[in-house]
């Protein structure tokens, strides 16, 4: 059975937000929006159940400065991953790409911060996917979350862990 899981973010208080994931200015384009930082914590933990990784960003400054965060993180915290087409031949266990660029090594788990529903998530059997906090966006999730459904995903809602 293939499942997607859709988590439904709330503005987090930059507290939760770790220094290393997030630039001095929140407003500044290299700083994490609570979607990325959240997905880069749920690869992690997918990878540490052992499991591949692909997080499928809208482009490739999204998925560089996802990549920069997974690098920033504490020595224990470390992610194996790599850019689509970087890294060992089949890439790391966890992998970023972009709409132009993405690897075929087999991943267990689409993690993904595409606005639209991609054809491909039908490849994987589990699937992460975020309702953001802003009312335009929420609307592609719920687009989403119809596609999911007319493709067969078993769909489930869920708050965020806490870190």
């Amino acid at each position: 059975m293939k499942n997607a899981i859709f988590y439904l973010l709330e503005k987090l208080p930059l507290e939760k937000l770790s220094p290393e994931t997030l630039s001095s200015e929140p407003s500044s384009p290299d700083a994490l929006q609570p979607h990325e930082w959240l997905a880069c914590q749920l690869a992690a933990d997918q990878w540490r159940a052992g499991k591949r990784v692909l997080i499928a960003c809208e482009s490739q400054q999204q998925a560089e400065k996802l990549d920069e965060a997974l690098w920033q993180r504490e020595p224990n915290q470390f992610v194996p991953h790599n850019l689509a087409g970087e890294g060992p031949r089949y890439g790391a266990p966890v992998e970023l790409c972009w709409p132009q660029k993405r690897g075929n090594a087999p991943r267990d788990v689409l993690v993904t911060l595409l606005p639209h529903f991609a054809d491909f998530a039908t490849a994987f059997h589990e699937v992460i996917d975020f309702v953001p906090i802003d009312e335009n966006l929420k609307q592609l999730a719920r687009e989403r979350y119809k596609s999911y459904r007319s493709v067969g995903f078993h769909l489930t809602m869920a708050t965020p862990p806490t870190y």
